[in-house]
């Protein structure tokens, strides 16, 4: 990123899913996605409906071709990533519109999901599952 673009951020978010983080600047433009300083469909492996989801908070105001968006996502695997990128936009929305957050927090797009998966305990095969019980 340049120093010419960081004066052009109008809003960033940031959003987190499972183990994944990511960072979302607005910034004027023509609706181009970059993650992780790639194009966005190149980044989720031509899934346009990837791409789709995490531009969910701009679609809902047809505001999609209006804007920029510039990501930097880590950890996780794909789908975490994606709705920790939606999160993370949606909070940038909230920041650049206040009037908008009434809409995005009714359809839920500002609640984090907390759900992460349960550390596997010794003496076990997973988090819960036992080794099998032989009785004689």
């Amino acid at each position: 990123m340049t120093i010419l673009e960081a004066k052009n951020i109008l809003s960033t978010g940031v959003g987190r899913r499972k183990s994944a983080t990511a960072f979302v600047q607005i910034i004027p433009g023509n609706g181009e996605i970059t993650v992780n300083q790639q194009p966005g469909v190149n980044y989720f492996h031509y899934n346009s409906q990837a791409v789709s989801i995490c531009r969910t908070a701009l679609e809902i105001f047809e505001s999609e071709k209006s804007y920029n968006l510039t990501v930097v996502v880590s950890g996780g695997g794909l789908n975490g990533q994606i709705q920790a990128i939606r999160l993370a936009l949606s909070k940038a929305v909230s920041k650049l519109d206040t009037t908008k957050r009434i809409k995005l927090r009714s359809l839920g797009l500002l609640s984090r999901d907390t759900r992460v998966k349960e550390r596997k305990k010794y003496g076990l095969k997973k988090a819960r599952k036992a080794p099998q019980f032989s009785k004689r």
